[in-house]
């Protein structure tokens, strides 16, 4: 234990001051989230019209829902969302023709 003391001297520059502004709070995030759900329906509505079977519905709509959570985690969903829509649809509309492929390879290998 130390058993010397000394006292150390204290000096204080002059008081500073500043003023802190925090950022808006929902209704921003609301008017984002409006225009958000605007353009998710916009862009999936497009993207069902060009469909060729509407039974692909369901499919386009998870697609779009997985874009969607994963731009909102994005400073910037709005111009992030229509990217992530597009390559998600595209994959799920390539996956599913690809099982569709198997599908007919199966039943020409086994049929029924």
């Amino acid at each position: 234990m130390n058993t010397q003391y000394r006292r150390v001297p204290a000096e204080f520059g002059p008081e500073t001051r500043f003023e802190l502004r925090p950022a808006p709070p929902a209704p921003f995030r609301a008017l984002q989230e409006n225009q958000f759900e605007r353009l998710k329906t916009d862009l999936v509505g497009q993207r069902l019209e060009r469909l060729w079977k509407p039974e692909l519905g369901a499919h386009v709509r998870r697609a779009a829902n997985e874009a969607a959570a994963l731009a909102w985690i994005t400073p910037y969903p709005l111009l992030v969302f229509p990217v992530l829509f597009d390559e998600k649809a595209a994959a799920a509309l390539l996956a599913i023709d690809r099982q569709e492929q198997i599908r007919q390879r199966s039943r020409e290998l086994y049929p029924i």
